[in-house]
C-alpha cells in the first residue's frame, strides 16, 4: 500500500516539472522574440514626442543604445515603449540615419507644400494687376485641405501672406523628411498674352522625375495646355534632397490663363488631380 502511493506520486511530479519547464521556455521565447523585434537607437538626437510630428512637445530624451519596443507607426514616426516604461513618438530618422519607414500610401505620407513668394515678394503681376503670391497660397491651401482629408501629414512653408526665404523652403522638407515637396507658381512671359499653359519641373532626376511624371500625367480636362515635364534650375527643388517638383500652373499675364487661375473651378480641378497623382505615386513606389 505504501509502495503504491509512492508510485502514484512520481507521475504527478513529472507533469509538474514538465509544466514548469514549458512555462520557462515560453517566457524565454517571448523575451527573445520581443528583444529582436525591438529597435536600438543609434543616434544621439532621439527624443520622445507627444505626437507624430516635429511640432509636438518633447516628452523625454532617448539616449543612444536604448532599445525601443514599437507599438504602432504613423507617417515617419513610431509610437514606442522604452525599458523604463516611457511611452511616446520617435521619428524613424532619430533611431538610425539609415532607417526609414516604407511609405506606400498617401495616408502615411508627409507632404510639404510651398506657396511661392509672399510678403514683400509679390511674384509676377497679372493682367488685372493682382499678385502671383495670392494665387499660389490659394492653390496650396486647397491641396493641403484635400490631402489632410486623405490622412496625409501636410506642412506649408507659409500659411499667410508672409515672406519666407528661398533657402528656408527646402529646409523644412529636409527637417520633416518629406515624402514629397511641391512648390506652386504661375509663369509670366516678357509680354502679355503671348504664352499659355502649365509645366511640371523637376531638378534631381533620380529622386524627383518619377514624382513629376505622376503629377503631370494626372492633369486632365484642364482648360489650359499641358506643356509637359521639364528640367528646372530652381533653388527650392535644386537644394532639396527630398522628392520635389515645382508647378507653373499657367501664365498669369495671359488673359486666357488668368481667367482659369482666378476661377474656383480650375483651382478645384488642379488640386483634385494633384492629390490623385500623389496617390498613384505612393501606390507604385
Amino acid at each position: 500500500m505504501h509502495r503504491q502511493r509512492q508510485q502514484n506520486r512520481f507521475p504527478i511530479n513529472k507533469v509538474l516539472l514538465v509544466g514548469i519547464i514549458l512555462l520557462l521556455a515560453g517566457i524565454l521565447v517571448y523575451r527573445t522574440s520581443t528583444y529582436f523585434k525591438q529597435l536600438e537607437v543609434q543616434t544621439t538626437q532621439a527624443v520622445l514626442k507627444n505626437g507624430p510630428g516635429i511640432e509636438y512637445q518633447q516628452r523625454a530624451e532617448v539616449p543612444q543604445g536604448t532599445r525601443l519596443t514599437v507599438i504602432k507607426t504613423k507617417y515617419h514616426w513610431l509610437y514606442v515603449k522604452t525599458g523604463q516604461n516611457k511611452f511616446g513618438w520617435v521619428a524613424d530618422w532619430m533611431i538610425s540615419p539609415n532607417y526609414s519607414q516604407p511609405i506606400k500610401s498617401l495616408k502615411n505620407a508627409t507632404i510639404v507644400l510651398d506657396p511661392g513668394h509672399g510678403g514683400n515678394d509679390s511674384g509676377a503681376v497679372s493682367t488685372h494687376n493682382t499678385n502671383e503670391k495670392t494665387y499660389t497660397l490659394r492653390f496650396a491651401k486647397e491641396v493641403a485641405k484635400k490631402l489632410r482629408e486623405k490622412g496625409a501629414k501636410v506642412y506649408l512653408t507659409r500659411s499667410k501672406d508672409t515672406y519666407v526665404s528661398l533657402a528656408a523652403r527646402p529646409r523644412l522638407a529636409e527637417q520633416v523628411h518629406a515624402d514629397a515637396f511641391i512648390s506652386f507658381h504661375f509663369d509670366s512671359a516678357p509680354e502679355t498674352n503671348v504664352a499659355s499653359g502649365y509645366t511640371t519641373y523637376y531638378y534631381h532626376q533620380k529622386s524627383s522625375l518619377n514624382l513629376a511624371k505622376k503629377i503631370n500625367n494626372s492633369f486632365g480636362a484642364l482648360a489650359l495646355d499641358n506643356r509637359g515635364v521639364d528640367f528646372g534650375d530652381f533653388l527650392v527643388i535644386r537644394d532639396n534632397t527630398r522628392p520635389s517638383i515645382l508647378l507653373e500652373m499657367g501664365y498669369i499675364n495671359s488673359e486666357r490663363d488668368f481667367e482659369q487661375i482666378s476661377s474656383r473651378l480650375y483651382k478645384n480641378k488642379v488640386s483634385t488631380q494633384i492629390v490623385s497623382g500623389l496617390e498613384k505615386y505612393f501606390a507604385n513606389k
